[in-house]
């Protein structure tokens, strides 16, 4: 799968849910293609709504860094080598977990972005997203 498409979203999307109900909680799941651009978003019922633009910064972030959102914290921080990253691109940069990016032959073609609960609930929904991406190549 070389091209995120509506309906490789929709995939992404059901088996992130399912990992959220798994995990008991609520969540938004956000899909973009390799330009960052929007492809699908579902908020699952009771999902913060403040986590809609979240979730979508998440994954456009993934795309726009070419890494997780996770691994960028520690290096964001005060007196770090990308202090003052968050206040770039209008404040669209997330530096906290939940957002991947879609690699497929080395290239990152999309990316997914998951909010509505700890960071760490939000990375294990996401990376179902990115499992079940690497199951359709």
């Amino acid at each position: 799968m070389s091209k995120v498409t509506l309906e490789v979203a929709k995939k992404l999307i059901e088996s992130a849910e399912q990992e959220a109900h798994r995990l008991g909680v609520a969540m938004i799941i956000a899909v973009v293609d390799e330009g960052g651009n929007f492809v699908a978003c579902q908020r699952m019922d009771d999902g913060w709504l403040a986590s809609v633009e979240i979730a979508q910064s998440k994954a456009w972030t993934a795309v726009a860094l070419k890494t997780p959102t996770s691994g960028l914290a520690e290096a964001t921080v005060p007196g770090a080598e990308l202090y003052g990253l968050t206040t770039t691109n209008s404040g669209r940069i997330i530096v906290f977990g939940g957002g991947i990016p879609l690699v497929k032959d080395g290239k990152v073609v999309g990316g997914v972005g998951v909010s509505g609960s700890s960071w760490e609930n939000d990375v294990r929904v996401a990376e179902a997203a990115v499992a079940a991406f690497e199951s359709l190549s």
